[in-house]
């Protein structure tokens, strides 16, 4: 039996993968390059549109946990994540040109995925997956809109601006990681309280690209709200956000700054690197005034500019099970950010497990839900809880994991807890069969 997989990005991509090495046929439908997105700028599969990690690497944090968790289920993304790294502190970093390039070869090499490039525009028949993505064409979107009866909910995404390495001035700039853990991974631009203010002015009054009318009383989604609606809370909001400047110090002058604008590598040549948190919807030209008021930034080439985009989503509570199967249609199954799991991590980990279901469905077996124990069986059941009245988008967190009991003495010990969270997860799933 065949599988059709629509959209590949991230999860349509690990979705096909998972289909494929199991020995199901699949045809992965991608429109680009016949039809734009608006935020892509190639054809390639699984590409990264805003920033190029993948957060934490590290099983004390909960993205961490839930990479671990894909290597322990046979996922194929993760592992080529790991092969694409670039240094980025804790963090996984990706040259995110060299990743897509990487899973765009591994799946036209695979017999069994006949690759489609045409845009799908109607919930096709048969067994699907949907991961059409949150920038979703309008035709499949009214599809969509038809088959849950009821409106998309929707958030907006801004991307953050790219500078070259050459262009950078190292006089003001300098190499390294918070508190020095790990590698001096990224560049510092630091900033004294007149330099801020300066910064600050120009962003307030800064001109923003204006909104089209279908997207007015944009809604934002917290962990990746644009650089101006941060600032707009408060001056300083930004020096306790991205621009924050706790533990990185200057080793040539050992002073303490008043706020630091952090640069983190986006190639493997380290030619190219993305200001940490500068998601934006700044006209061009302001972005540049902007990011020429920065120490060390001056002369910065721009190679990218930020953009902003509408990112939809399914009101996944009243629509999917644990499995990522649809209540209303068994052979319909949605993955990835249309589904509420907001990132690059949570994206590949829900076209993981709705793959290994599709496959599971096409050959009577049970579907695999996991359990609320693992990270992604959590995420995957807050999703599909019917109780939610106001859904949003959400990553993966400590908090949606069952607790685990310490002792009295301990319970403020957060490290601990990780680890034994985490340690149950582990546990768990190597006592699963994903065949």
């Amino acid at each position: 039996m065949e599988v059709k997989v629509i959209g590949g990005g991230l999860a349509g991509s690990e979705a096909a993968l998972q289909l494929a090495k199991r020995g199901i046929k699949v045809k992965l439908y991608e429109m680009r390059p016949e039809k734009s997105t608006g935020a892509h700028v190639t054809e390639k599969f699984a590409e990264f549109v805003c920033s190029n990690s993948l957060g934490s690497a590290d099983c004390s944090n909960a993205s961490g946990l839930l990479k671990k968790e894909m290597q322990i289920l046979g996922g194929e993304l993760i592992n080529i994540a790991f092969e694409c790294a670039v240094p980025a502190g804790g963090a996984l970093a990706i040259d995110r040109e060299m990743f897509s390039q990487k899973v765009t070869e591994k799946i036209c090499s695979q017999e069994n995925i006949e690759v489609v490039r045409e845009e799908v525009k109607e919930i096709p028949d048969g067994v699907v997956i949907l991961a059409s993505g949150p920038l979703t064409s309008e035709p499949l979107a009214n599809s969509i809109k038809n088959f849950t009866q009821s409106e998309h909910l929707y958030f907006f995404d801004a991307i953050a601006p790219i500078v070259e390495y050459d262009s950078i001035d190292f006089d003001k700039a300098f190499m390294a990681s918070r508190y020095d853990k790990g590698e001096a991974s990224y560049i510092n631009c630091p900033m004294n309280k007149e330099e801020y203010e300066k910064f600050y002015n120009i962003l307030i009054n800064a001109p923003k690209i204006e909104l089209k009318s279908f997207e007015k009383g944009a809604k934002f989604f917290e962990s990746c709200l644009p650089i101006e609606v941060l600032a707009s809370r408060g001056v300083d909001t930004l020096r306790f956000g991205p621009m924050k400047p706790v533990g990185l110090v200057d080793k040539r002058t050992g002073v303490e700054n008043y706020a630091v604008v952090q640069l983190r590598q986006d190639n493997s040549a380290k030619t190219l690197y993305n200001l940490v948190g500068f998601q934006t919807n700044l006209k061009w030209g302001a972005q540049k005034e902007l990011l020429h008021s920065i120490p060390g930034l001056e002369n910065a080439n721009i190679v990218r500019y930020g953009v902003m985009h509408r990112n939809t989503f399914i009101n996944s509570p009243k629509l999917l099970f644990p499995t990522l199967q649809t209540r209303k249609r068994r052979d319909l199954f949605f993955a990835g950010q249309i589904t509420g799991t907001e990132g690059y991590t949570e994206s590949i980990a829900s076209g993981l497990l709705a793959g290994i279901n599709a496959y599971r469905y096409v050959s009577g077996m049970e579907l695999l839900e996991l359990p609320r124990e693992t990270m992604l069986g959590a995420l995957t059941h807050y999703i599909s809880d019917n109780e939610h009245t106001k859904f949003q988008p959400i990553n993966s967190n400590w908090g949606l994991v069952p607790p685990v009991e310490l002792p009295k003495k301990e319970r403020k010990n957060k490290k601990l807890k990780a680890e034994m969270i985490s340690n149950r997860s582990i546990a768990v799933l190597e006592g699963l069969s994903t065949d």
